[in-house]
């Protein structure tokens, strides 16, 4: 008789999210990631619907909860990633029935659009709509014509990496340039002309 035992390996049994999003979109789920115990779906930018949809509609899983979608810009990172692309969008949705929460992740380029996830959770409209006016990150069936937080004459897309910080002088069109914000101070409520709210220095300069 052997003194060695043989060590079987048993399968790591999958989240049901997982099984279910994988039968029903085979070449749509793209990567599967578990971080600091938070599930992550990483999905191309066609399924993101239907993926959306089964977990929201399907009775074992019922993610109704749409919490957020939050938008993110890669080009500066240098460490490994889940996508190729330039940003990354994620949606954060919850089950109630079961008190989970699953993240869909997709990835998109310049020139590229996301479906809007509006028609699956009514929520997503103003997140979606805040992405595309801060990362210029588009959604196609949620289109908006002019800015959503910004003013109608900003230049650029201040969430994107290459955007100046807060307090530099900012490039705009035609090369001019805007003052920093030192330099053209409006006062409002609790603010003073010195850069201070109440007694607190704020800026810093």
């Amino acid at each position: 008789m052997s003194d060695t035992v043989e060590q079987i390996e048993t399968p790591i049994q999958e989240a049901l999210e997982i099984v279910k999003v994988r039968e029903a979109f085979p070449e749509g789920l793209l990567k599967v990631k578990n971080f600091r115990d938070q599930l992550f779906l990483c999905v191309e930018r066609d399924s993101i619907v239907g993926v959306a949809t089964l977990l929201k509609e399907d009775e074992d899983l019922q993610y109704t909860y749409f919490c957020e979608c939050v938008g993110a810009d890669y080009s500066k990172w240098t460490h490994e990633r889940d996508f190729e692309e330039r940003f990354e969008v994620i949606y954060n949705l919850r089950s109630l029935k079961h008190s989970s929460q699953i993240f869909l992740k997709v990835g998109v380029n310049d020139g590229q659009s996301i479906p809007t996830l509006k028609e699956v959770f009514l929520g997503a409209e103003y997140p979606e709509r805040e992405i595309n006016d801060l990362f210029g990150i588009q959604f196609a069936g949620n289109e908006q014509t002019g800015r959503f937080l910004l003013p109608d004459d900003w230049i650029g897309y201040p969430l994107r990496k290459e955007y100046p910080l807060g307090g530099d002088d900012v490039i705009f069109d035609h090369g001019d340039r805007g003052p920093a914000i030192e330099d053209l101070m409006t006062p409002h409520a609790g603010e003073s002309f010195e850069g201070k709210t109440d007694t607190q220095e704020v800026s810093g300069r």
